[in-house]
């Protein structure tokens, strides 16, 4: 079962800086949308609930120093990306 990215305008602003800021995180970056796309319960993504003002948000791991937060729809297999930075950023 795959899912299908949603990138929002404003994440891919969110993205375009942080690619900017981050070169050497292309490759891994990249390697984490694929996982997502293909299993984004997937151990290595560390993908779990987040809670207080980030209720109904989840965040999925890049590295252990940068994350994705999303929407995750199982009903309808999106995921609909919010952020992307490092832990402080993004939380």
């Amino acid at each position: 079962m795959t899912y299908e990215l949603i990138f929002t305008e404003q994440y891919e602003k969110i993205e375009k800086r942080f690619l900017k800021r981050h070169p050497a995180l292309q490759d891994r970056y990249v390697k984490t949308l694929i996982l997502l796309e293909q299993d984004p319960f997937h151990p290595s993504l560390r993908l779990h609930a987040l809670k207080g003002r980030l209720t109904g948000l989840h965040s999925a791991s890049i590295n252990l120093q940068y994350r994705i937060t999303l929407e995750l729809e199982l009903r309808e297999q999106e995921i609909i990306l919010v952020s992307i930075g490092s832990h402080g950023e993004v939380y």
